[in-house]
């Protein structure tokens, strides 16, 4: 909610700034200079400061508004974090049967027995590839003698 009222507050700030675009001269009594622009900024936010002054009760109510809104947000961020901890404790693995290095000897059999699953020894070899050749240097390219 406060993100949407400072979206807000900043849009329009920012359409204010923005050129016109039209040849219309605004008329003498709407033009506002920036002494009377920083001026008038300065009692609002004076008359936002007093607010509590003229309505005690309203500050009160607002008070317990905004202490309640903040145990729901806390509550709510405490769920969603207990349930992001719960589905990464899910996909995790558990310790005792994390995986275990094992070497693989030179015939291809990993460790002592047979390999698990449907891979045979060959497919655990890594597969060979050749070097990769290098681009001929810009000399010879041109035939030209290296210098």
């Amino acid at each position: 909610m406060f993100f949407l009222l400072r979206m807000g507050f900043w849009l329009t700030v920012v359409c204010v700034l923005l050129p016109s675009g039209g040849a219309k001269t605004p008329a003498l009594d709407a033009q506002i200079d920036a002494t009377q622009a920083v001026s008038l900024a300065s009692a609002a936010v004076s008359d936002a400061r007093g607010f509590c002054d003229r309505q005690p009760d309203a500050c009160v109510v607002g008070g317990k508004v905004a202490t309640a809104i903040g145990h729901k947000a806390e509550a709510g961020a405490r769920t969603i974090y207990e349930f992001i901890n719960a589905k990464l404790n899910e996909k995790s693995p558990p310790t005792d049967t994390a995986a275990k290095v094992v070497p693989v000897s030179a015939t291809g059999a990993i460790g002592h027995g047979t390999p698990k699953g449907n891979l045979t020894p060959a497919d655990l070899q890594p597969a060979w590839h050749a070097p990769v050749p290098l681009p001929p240097r810009r000399e010879a390219r041109a035939n030209r003698p290296a210098a």
